[in-house]
């Protein structure tokens, strides 16, 4: 007896988009900051402040933009980088707000500057540039891989961008730091953006370097050491990044310049002795330009002992207020707009914002935040974990590497864990350049999470396998 059974290819089934997840997330995600916002006029004013309408409306616009661009062009992306992107965007901007309403800090920029300019809509202007980039990101970029073609053409422009501020005339010096240009009326941070650019090198040498680099020649103290010729890398980045530290008087672009690039060779090797190798190199050059730097050991100081030298150093006034500011927020805080961070100074919207938080929000405040970005960075590693093609995991790992480097100088700088570096708290301090290349940041892992997460095609259907005819005794 026979029988015959017909069989034919069955079609991959899609994975689920998750846009509509998205989108429940980014109401969340605007509704959050707009009742911080009511809160901070309630606890200054006793009323409603009467900007709160137009900062929803502006800020849900902006969300409303990038989910549309995401579910139409990058419909298989993660669901949780715009909402968390868009989150932390919405409370800086609240505590920018809130920091512009201090009649201390208006006082002081009357005295500095003979006018008082508020950040917050300077603030939000550069939020919906940010937003612009993300949405020329996803329109422009395809297909991540393309990156891999300009892997040493990246290196050129990174290397130009963090140059720039040193050329005479262009580059200038602000709070003993060259690492801004002006252009018209504008002052813009390259190294920002040269963090993204040089990204890409790093990526594309080490997917082809990463055989020879992973090879060791001998063993010592338990760590297996590289061989003597493939140090070279790790020397140039580590003498660039010295280079940046000495002419520039810019720890934290230091730091995150050589700390990217020690993590992502560490991924693409897999040898722990490069960690170790790295954090020596880092704080033998570290301890070495602080020796003569006046600008950098004076932060050093500060960091030691901010009350020792507090009434003849600006930096020790700023840790020292900072470190109180956490102190007296306790667990709980103070409520938002009823703290006393404005006595940091100008730089309470920008470096020291995170003791805004820790004072007005307190210890559960500052972990939320905390909470919050470390979720943005465990989904741009499990990107890179997703990712199907070499380059984009270096590439997802090197973007948040460099996001967590940022989180972690700041953070601890502010806190007093670290010396302070100068840069800016990602999303939540004021600083154009610094809002609009974490939105390009955040848009190239939205590109490499829809590469790494849309469903493999479906494979051709074979004629000769149409039908199988199957013969039973």
């Amino acid at each position: 007896m026979s029988s015959t059974t017909h069989t034919s290819t069955i079609g991959a089934i899609g994975a689920p988009s998750r846009r509509n997840t998205e989108l429940a997330l980014l109401v969340f995600a605007v509704v959050i900051p707009v009742f911080a916002y009511a809160n901070v006029g309630l606890a200054m004013n006793d009323e409603m402040p009467t900007g709160m309408l137009g900062y929803g409306l502006g800020l849900g616009l902006l969300a409303a933009v990038g989910h549309l661009v995401v579910r139409k062009f990058a419909p298989y992306a993660d669901p949780l980088l715009l909402p968390l992107a868009t989150l932390l965007n919405g409370l800086g901007l609240v505590l920018i707000w809130r920091l512009d309403q201090s009649d201390r800090l208006q006082q002081l920029q009357k005295n500095a500057f003979g006018a008082f300019n508020p950040a917050a809509p300077n603030q939000l202007m550069y939020s919906a540039l940010g937003i612009a980039l993300f949405v020329v990101v996803m329109l422009i970029m395809k297909d991540h891989r393309i990156l891999q073609r300009f892997t040493y053409i990246s290196m050129v422009v990174a290397l130009v961008l963090l140059l720039l501020p040193l050329v005479p005339g262009l580059g200038t010096d602000q709070f003993g730091a060259k690492i801004w240009i002006r252009i018209g009326g504008f002052s813009i941070q390259p190294g920002e953006f040269a963090k993204i650019v040089i990204a890409v090198f790093f990526a594309g040498y080490l997917m082809v370097k990463r055989d020879a680099l992973a090879l060791a020649s001998r063993r010592f103290l338990g760590l297996y050491l590289p061989r003597g010729r493939d140090l070279g890398p790790i020397l140039v980045i580590w003498a660039m990044s010295l280079l940046i530290l000495i002419f520039e008087n810019d720890l934290g672009t230091s730091l995150l310049f050589f700390g990217m690039f020690v993590i992502m060779l560490y991924v693409a090797t897999e040898r722990t002795s490069w960690i170790v190798i790295g954090l020596g190199m880092s704080a033998a050059g570290a301890v070495g330009v602080a020796s003569f730097a006046s600008h950098v050991e004076a932060r050093v100081n500060a960091w030691l002992d901010p009350f020792a030298c507090y009434d003849t150093s600006n930096a020790c006034q700023q840790i020292g207020q900072s470190i109180m500011s956490f102190g007296s927020g306790g667990v709980l805080g103070t409520g938002l707009g009823q703290g006393h961070s404005d006595l940091i100074g100008f730089a309470a919207n920008a470096d020291f914002i995170f003791a805004t938080v820790g004072e007005e929000l307190g210890l559960a405040g500052v972990m939320a935040f905390l909470l919050l970005y470390a979720l943005l960075i465990e989904r741009g590693v499990r990107t890179a974990l997703a990712a199907r093609d070499p380059f984009g995991k270096l590439f997802a790992v090197g973007l948040s590497g460099a996001f967590a480097l940022q989180i972690f100088v700041v953070a601890g700088g502010v806190m007093g864990l670290i010396p302070l570096t100068g840069m800016t708290m990602p999303f939540l301090a004021a600083g154009g350049s610094s809002v609009i290349a974490n939105w390009a940041l955040v848009g190239l892992l939205v590109r490499v999470s829809d590469t790494a997460r849309r469903p493999a095609p479906a494979p051709a259907p074979n004629p000769d396998a149409e039908m199988t005819q199957v013969v039973r005794p």
